[in-house]
């Protein structure tokens, strides 16, 4: 049972905080834009500008990170995440179905909360916080998509999957040395595109173990009847080669690789975003700036 869940219990006042909303610009149909770990929605400061003209556009800072809160006792669970999605996403009272975009962990949270809206089995809490709206498409930049181990057929992707979950774990486990490496790669960013400090430590760390390392995005993805696009840098360091396949071959999505992009959401992979939101039935992008399967 999550924090908030606990609360709950002893006193019906308590609810999943409300989240930043960094950005809410323009007119037209919606967009939610929901950036990743150790971030904020500077992630998407190529791509909000190239949006407004034919969208509102809606950019969230996720629970921890950024200007949203983090509360104490919390432990970043995904259904922490998800939960103050919703409530942020019932606040602004949408009426009309909305495309829901997620930048690495973003994406495991969106697709996690467009997946329970579906199913609509959940009740109370859930139900009362979801009913505005829905998502009519989900799009997915960069997703850490790792099974278990055990569940990967192929010894080589699992070999991989293993060494990238063993990475995480160090990471998780020593403090100084994450500290000081993250140091010096945020220098090289824009401020607030990569940013692991002191100050963001335990959301971090706990959104790490409970939401990357151990994740429902597969099986989220399967239970969807919407579009799914998915967005990924041919460079991409947190993508292990091979991992996406199970959902590659997914009848509902459709896969947009985009050459000479890493993780960061930059100018051409910005431009492959918008095209993919703004493509009548989730066309693939250009072939020049992306492959689709």
């Amino acid at each position: 049972m999550t924090w908030w869940a606990t609360g709950n219990r002893q006193s019906r006042l308590r609810r999943p905080p409300l989240l930043h909303i960094a950005a809410d610009e323009g007119s037209g149909p919606v967009v939610i834009l929901v950036h990743g770990i150790a971030s904020s929605s500077v992630t998407f400061q190529e791509v909000i500008p190239l949006l407004t003209p034919r969208h509102r556009v809606i950019a969230i800072d996720i629970l921890g990170f950024g200007q949203s809160p983090a509360p104490d006792g919390c432990e970043y669970l995904l259904e922490d995440h998800v939960s103050s999605l919703a409530v942020t996403i019932r606040s602004l009272d949408l009426r009309e179905p909305f495309v829901l975009v997620g930048h690495s962990l973003g994406s495991l949270i969106g697709t996690r909360y467009a997946a329970l809206n579906r199913r609509g089995t959940l009740r109370g809490l859930w139900n009362r916080l979801t009913r505005h709206g829905g998502v009519s498409r989900v799009v997915l930049v960069g997703p850490p998509v790792y099974l278990s181990p055990q569940d990967i057929g192929d010894p080589r992707v699992r070999a991989r999957v293993a060494a990238y979950l063993r990475a995480y774990d160090y990471l998780r486990t020593n403090k100084d040395f994450t500290l000081a490496n993250a140091g010096i790669i945020s220098r090289l960013l824009p401020k607030g595109i990569f940013e692991i400090t002191t100050d963001n430590w335990t959301p971090f760390v706990k959104s790490l173990e409970h939401c990357i390392e151990s994740q429902t995005v597969v099986s989220d993805i399967a239970s969807l009847h919407v579009p799914i696009d998915v967005i990924y840098g041919a460079l991409d360091q947190f993508i292990a080669p091979g991992s996406m396949t199970v959902i590659e071959r997914m009848r509902h999505v459709t896969m947009h690789r985009v050459e000479a992009n890493d993780h960061i959401i930059r100018r051409g992979l910005a431009r492959v975003l918008v095209r993919v939101i703004e493509a009548d039935g989730a066309a693939p992008a250009e072939p020049a700036a992306s492959g689709s399967r």
